[in-house]
């Protein structure tokens, strides 16, 4: 009896493969065929052009005043305060440590950048620490 089962289930899951295999060669058969010239071109997804890159973000600690005039809103004397107050530990502290009004960081923190000097951070602190006189 065990031997029958094996044997009627094969059969049934071999007639569903053939069934369902000659449904697919049918539908393939009945879709029309368009030529290639005739045939919309693919999508194609376009990498970001020139323009929608990211602007190259400009480094608070070493920029030139001439880089920094570039930025929205920067003048001489804020090109001049920026380069006064170096070096800073973000790009927050041109607020904090007043060299820029607050209005005008969330037009600049997508902008600008503070790398810092050392990878050693007990360095950058010590450096900051001696800048500030402490």
């Amino acid at each position: 009896m065990n031997q029958r089962f094996i044997a009627t289930v094969l059969i049934t899951v071999s007639a569903l493969l053939t069934t369902t295999l000659v449904q697919a060669a049918d539908t393939k058969a009945n879709t029309p065929q368009i030529p290639a010239s005739q045939a919309k071109p693919a999508i194609k997804i376009e990498s970001k052009s020139k323009a929608q890159v990211a602007p190259k973000l400009v480094d608070i600690n070493n920029a030139a005043a001439a880089e920094l005039k570039k930025l929205p809103g920067i003048g001489d004397a804020e090109a001049s305060k920026i380069i006064a107050g170096r070096p800073y530990g973000s790009k927050a502290w041109l607020v904090t440590k007043g060299i820029l009004p607050e209005a005008m960081y969330p037009t600049l923190k997508d902008l600008v950048i503070a790398k810092q000097p050392f990878k050693d951070a007990a360095k950058n602190a010590e450096l900051y620490k001696k800048k500030e006189g402490k």
